[in-house]
């Protein structure tokens, strides 16, 4: 005598709602990320400065607190637009980035030698802990200003893919040149902020 152990059609039935209920959550996120390719925004200020063809383009404006504890800083907020009048290399940044580590001594150089000429390196510790990026200021010895975005919300606006990232904003608040992604070197530095110099 055998037993049939299959199981009958009321069992079935939760098991096929499940599984359906799972496909239609599915297919919602596909569409919510389809939705939010096609509706994103367009690259931000990066984009629009490679497509200017060397015009000028506004830099997004942002308000965020200081870092403090480290060289040079102090309690308080920087608004970029307190920066209008100076030349500004606008660098992106995270404590747990490696090419960070290479790149800020040659940003801590450019900051001493350009700020007779109203020159200011500006870094955007962004997604990443206040206490890490003071750790990381003090070890490399940069007494340039340093903001914290912990959430990242200057990221879009500037388009920013990776850390790091630079830009390089002349005395009227206007990206100039074009934005280096990855490692700055030395070369990259001067020439970003001798062409803002003279924009």
């Amino acid at each position: 005598m055998s037993v049939d152990a299959s199981p009958d059609n009321g069992s079935r039935l939760p098991k096929r709602l499940a599984q359906g209920a799972v496909l239609v959550a599915v297919a919602a996120l596909l569409g919510l990320l389809v939705w939010k390719v096609a509706t994103r925004d367009s690259g931000g200020a990066a984009a629009r400065l490679a497509a200017s063809k060397g015009a000028p383009v506004a830099a997004p404006q942002f308000t965020l607190p200081r870092i403090t504890g480290i060289a040079g800083s102090g309690p308080g907020s920087i608004a970029l637009a307190s920066l209008r009048g100076k030349v500004v290399v606008l660098n992106f940044w995270a404590s747990w980035c490696v090419p960070c580590k290479r790149e800020s001594p040659r940003l801590q150089e450019a900051y001493s030698r350009f700020a007779k000429q109203g020159v200011v390196v500006l870094g955007v510790d962004a997604q990443d802990f206040t206490g890490d990026a003071r750790r990381f200021a003090n070890r490399y010895k940069l007494a340039y200003p340093i903001v914290h975005d912990g959430s990242g919300k200057t990221l879009t606006p500037y388009g920013v893919t990776g850390f790091p990232e630079t830009f390089f904003i002349d005395r009227k608040g206007m990206l100039v040149g074009k934005r280096i992604e990855g490692e700055i070197s030395a070369k990259q530095l001067a020439e970003g902020i001798k062409l803002a110099l003279g924009a």
